[in-house]
């Protein structure tokens, strides 16, 4: 079981940056994937980010341009650089490890960190 926890949500003015972390319990070089997702009021989760072990990164379109994923396997930690944030960025993030076998899929979520885009 892997345990992922987020930090670096809060409240930022429109236009204004926030970088999030996601620290894991074990070693983020035995998990294929991490990624950041995030879930506003009445939608469903959706991915916003998401990097693989070997480096590869994937972006929603929407935050193309605006946003960065990055990791660190020193310090076990995967990171969300948001720059040029929006009102509609405003959401509960999570933070997602996945493992995957030949026949199963593995999820891990962390706890989820609140970020609100207001002015």
């Amino acid at each position: 079981q892997v345990q992922l926890v987020e930090s670096g949500g809060g409240l930022v003015q429109p236009g204004g940056s926030l970088r999030l972390s996601c620290a894991a319990s074990e070693s983020i070089d035995s998990l294929n994937a991490m990624g950041w997702y995030r879930q506003a009021p009445g939608k469903q989760r959706e991915l916003v980010a998401s990097i693989t072990r070997g480096g590869s990164t994937n972006y929603a379109d929407y935050v193309k341009g605006r946003f960065t994923i990055s990791r660190d396997s020193a310090e076990n930690t995967v990171y969300l650089q948001m720059n040029s944030l929006r009102p509609g960025d405003t959401a509960v993030y999570y933070c997602n490890a996945r493992r995957w076998s030949l026949t199963r899929v593995y999820d891990y979520w962390g706890q989820g960190t609140q970020v609100t885009v207001s002015s």
